[in-house]
């Protein structure tokens, strides 16, 4: 079972990833999801995928899936929980580490952390379990929170590190989420960059006809142009999942809300190291 004893979790990135000082930080997400100007999404958003660089490259970006979301919850109500799905750049950890603790901190202040929902998760499939130590100094997770209490200040957080990429662990753990929204009003997050390689043009149509996929709903085609040679998502559980999740809560397809990668808003980094970065909500 998750703790249920007041343990406080810090988001370690503050200052790296993202600015440190509360004042500067919302006003970076505020002038991001400003800039942002989405298409109509129809119906409820139950989950969506944003990414998880550092908010100089990624934040313009991430502020698409935000936007969305805020708009959306206008016209159809803010889910109770968020479930955050990321995954380890250091491979740590089997399975599904789900964080425990009953706070979780940033510079915008302490988001509650939703242990009933994470020991329902965690009493569906023995591959989810609870367990801090992968989520020490990783980023995937942690980059989304500060968005998520600006546009969602009331909502309650779990926090979710993938380490497998078996179809049948990803499946395992869509299905708990179908389970929990059954009792719950949750949104899903998945947080994930997308190709990262010394050429523009690779990763700009790379990345192109991945987005084309993930919003046709196509998992096995996303996991076949996945290998570790080419991540075309670095978090491909992540996003797996969220899709895998999507379609059984009803949706037939995305809706693509922004592409745009690190060569497009830096060019000098073009034949150096290129990222590229999409955001897309999925509703039913």
């Amino acid at each position: 079972m998750i703790k249920t004893q007041k343990v406080i979790r810090s988001a370690l990135g503050a200052g790296k990833w993202f600015p440190s000082n509360r004042a500067e930080l919302a006003d970076s997400i505020q002038q991001y999801m400003s800039e942002a100007f989405v298409p109509e999404v129809s119906g409820p958003i139950v989950a969506a995928i944003a990414p998880h660089a550092g908010y100089l490259y990624s934040g313009q970006v991430a502020g698409y899936t935000y936007r969305a979301i805020q708009e959306n919850i206008a016209a159809h109500g803010a889910p109770e929980t968020v479930v955050v799905l990321g995954f380890s750049h250091k491979g740590e950890g089997q399975g599904v580490a789900l964080m425990d603790g009953t706070t979780f901190v940033t510079p915008l202040g302490e988001s509650a952390m939703d242990s009933s929902a994470a020991s329902l998760l965690i009493a569906a499939d023995p591959r989810l379990r609870p367990d801090y130590r992968p989520h020490m100094g990783e980023h995937s997770l942690e980059n989304q929170i500060p968005f998520i209490q600006t546009v969602l200040p009331a909502a309650s957080l779990v926090m979710a590190l993938i380490a497998a990429r078996d179809s049948t662990t990803l499946e395992a753990l869509a299905k708990a989420l179908h389970t929990l929204a059954g009792k719950k009003k949750i949104l899903v997050i998945a947080s994930s960059d997308m190709l990262h390689d010394s050429s523009y043009e690779k990763v700009r149509k790379t990345d192109q006809a991945t987005l084309r996929r993930v919003v046709a709903l196509d998992t096995t085609g996303v996991m076949h142009d996945w290998d570790y040679s080419q991540q075309v998502f670095c978090g491909i559980g992540p996003v797996t999942t969220a899709m895998k999740y999507a379609q059984l809560r009803g949706v037939t397809k995305g809706t693509l809300l922004r592409y745009r990668n690190s060569g497009d808003d830096f060019p000098e980094s073009r034949g150096q190291w290129v990222v590229g970065y999409g955001a897309v909500a999925f509703s039913i």
